[in-house]
């Protein structure tokens, strides 16, 4: 529909794992603008958009009604998913907040652990402990995206198996789907990142520090990443 609100290109990625004909809660939501989306879009069925916030939480209410989609989308003053589990969501959407945030906020939230319930994440920082988090809690990334917006974003989908998952230390900074997808955004993000850590590792060195986990993780982006 063309009255449909503008979402930014990382929250566009995010809602393209969202299932058709869902209920979806919205964390930490930015105006409601994903669930306003998603509904106007007829993509899923109802939302909860919740936020710790008041400022979040008010203006969310106000963009609702202002689509005249009170009956689809509650809006929740709440911290992270307390409160959320008799709302019965069938994908849980937590975009923008750093990935131990995101991680700690699962960890709460005992419920999720659903095979029937989708986590739809992106961690802005710290995406490495979010997807040690996911396995070692037996959660399996099903699907992961790299979007450039301003900066490189990425978005991990999971869902709960009860099985645990083997990922190396690459694996774990860089997502197993996005390494075997390789594509132009997923070079820029490693370039990026390799060059994060040189710069580290002159810092440590002109400082007499040990470099020698700097220096493993290069050789490792280097042989492994962008050889040939």
């Amino acid at each position: 529909m063309n009255n449909s609100p503008k979402i930014s290109l990382r929250l566009a990625a995010a809602a393209n794992y969202v299932r058709s004909g869902s209920f979806i809660a919205d964390i930490g939501t930015e105006h409601a603008y994903l669930p306003l989306y998603l509904c106007t879009l007829g993509k899923i069925r109802g939302a909860v958009a919740s936020d710790i916030n008041e400022g979040p939480v008010a203006r969310a209410t106000i963009n609702v009604a202002s689509y005249h989609l009170q009956k689809k989308i509650s809006v929740l003053l709440t911290d992270g998913l307390s409160g959320i589990e008799p709302y019965a969501p069938d994908d849980v959407v937590i975009c923008g907040m750093g990935g131990e945030l995101i991680a700690e906020i699962i960890s709460r939230a005992d419920w999720v652990k659903n095979k029937k319930i989708r986590l739809i994440l992106q961690p802005m920082t710290h995406s490495d402990k979010l997807r040690k988090f996911l396995i070692d809690n037996q959660f399996d990334i099903v699907g992961e995206t790299l979007v450039k917006e301003d900066k490189i974003y990425q978005i991990i989908c999971a869902e709960y198996s009860g099985e645990s998952q083997e990922y190396s230390a690459l694996e774990l900074m860089f997502g197993k789907h996005n390494i075997e997808n390789n594509n132009e955004v997923f070079k820029e993000y490693v370039n990026y990142v390799r060059s994060v850590f040189v710069t580290r590792r002159n810092g440590k060195q002109q400082a007499n520090a040990d470099v020698t986990e700097e220096i493993r993780i290069i050789n490792e982006i280097d042989n492994t990443l962008l050889k040939g």
